[in-house]
């Protein structure tokens, strides 16, 4: 009758933190210190602790004196230390249950926004590259970082996401709050020379912006960028900062052709962020059309296929035998996820090794109406060289032409 006035509401079921002092202090008599106490102790703060052990002594002690037969105080504390595994406060639970209605009618409904929030939360169990794919399936169109309509955080106009300039690795913070400033106060940035004279950037602080496409807005590549930098920063290095009446026209500059290769984007942009913003399979140095995509593997099960993926996670796990498994998951060519298995005879051989392409062989597997690839046979594959592509495209224009 005691348990059953104490926890009606869950239905005899210790769910709470609370539920354990409660049950603490109104049916084993303990005072109130002292099943808060028992209480930290089931979330393993004191477990093994002389205090704990002696806390749980009373506990006996005090049912036996209020007449509870052994085998029921037994059960009571047996179910106190199975709550032990998964103790939640009831506070913390119902503000988390609110969080989590809102967060799912805020992606369900402005997936966008949802998403640029997240991304600019730097929270979350995935890598930003991950949250950018996904935020890139919503159907915005994400920019990389721009001098002339970036923030410090990434920012959403309609569907155009324009990349934050805190992402760019080796970016100073006190240039991006200057850029940011002087924009403010006089406008946008005309051209390169122009920014040059209003900011005063480093040179090597000027070439990461040009790199990683800041100054896309002149119509001009990186090359004759960096080129006219470098000339503009040395001319302009004695440069007086004072406001001026008048501004002198940009300089121009007889170049030679220089070419842009296919991948020197995508290249810059994982050196600089650490993924590149386009389909990165692009740079899969293999024939993404002969691999199963991940949204067909359904129709193989039972049956063996080749995939190729991109990692984005690993979760390892362990067999009754205690020997160490993976679950990972990737991503195909379509930017579908693909799950996979990798049992302890194939995980010992170290062939997942972090970031990349993995080609797999497996048979399909279904649990609960999830599919996934129980590998069997995995080898990482690398990526193009920056002219590779280019001589792709070139013999598909010979094809095409013949």
């Amino acid at each position: 009758p005691k348990m059953k006035e104490l926890l009606e509401e869950t239905y005899g079921v210790m769910v709470y933190q609370e539920d354990v002092i409660k049950v603490a202090h109104h049916f084993a008599g303990l005072d109130m210190g002292e099943a808060d106490v028992l209480r930290r102790a089931m979330s393993g703060k004191y477990r093994g602790h002389k205090h704990f052990e002696q806390i749980r002594a009373k506990f006996f002690v005090n049912c036996k004196e209020r007449g509870y037969p052994d085998s029921l105080s037994n059960e009571v504390w047996r179910q106190i230390e199975s709550f032990g595994g998964y103790s939640f406060s009831k506070a913390h639970s119902a503000s988390f249950a609110v969080e989590s209605y809102q967060s799912l009618f805020l992606k369900t409904y402005y997936p966008m926004e949802f998403m640029v929030a997240v991304i600019n939360n730097f929270g979350g169990f995935y890598s930003r590259e991950l949250y950018f794919h996904e935020l890139k399936r919503t159907g915005a169109v994400i920019h990389l970082p721009c001098v002339n309509q970036s923030s410090n955080l990434t920012s959403i106009h309609g569907i155009d996401v324009y990349m934050g300039f805190i992402h760019v690795q080796g970016l100073e913070e006190t240039l991006i709050t200057n850029i940011i400033e002087e924009r403010n106060r006089n406008g946008n940035y005309m051209h390169l020379q122009d920014f040059i004279e209003r900011i005063t950037p480093g040179i090597e602080q000027l070439n990461i912006l040009i790199r990683i496409g800041a100054f896309r807005f002149t119509q001009k590549n990186k090359k004759e960028l960096l080129w006219e930098a470098n000339f503009l920063q040395k001319k302009n290095s004695k440069h007086n900062t004072a406001s001026v009446l008048f501004t002198d026209k940009p300089r121009t500059f007889n170049l030679p052709v220089l070419q842009q290769q296919p991948l020197d984007d995508a290249i810059d942009e994982i050196e600089l962020l650490g993924f590149p913003l386009c389909n990165v399979f692009e740079l899969a140095n293999d024939d993404v059309s002969k691999y199963i995509p991940a949204v067909s593997i359904e129709k193989y099960l039972g049956k063996e296929v080749q995939v190729l993926g991109y990692l984005i996670t690993s979760k390892p796990a362990h067999t009754i035998k205690n020997e160490t498994m993976y679950f990972h998951t990737f991503i195909d060519a379509a930017g579908d996820w693909l799950d996979t298995v990798f049992f302890p005879q194939v995980a010992r051989f170290g062939n997942v090794t972090g970031k990349g392409f993995y080609a797999m062989k497996g048979r399909v597997l279904e649990e609960f109406g999830v599919y996934s690839v129980d590998v069997h046979y995995c080898k990482k594959i690398g990526i193009k060289e920056r002219t590779q592509k280019a001589n792709e495209l070139t013999e598909k224009l010979n094809v095409a032409i013949r």
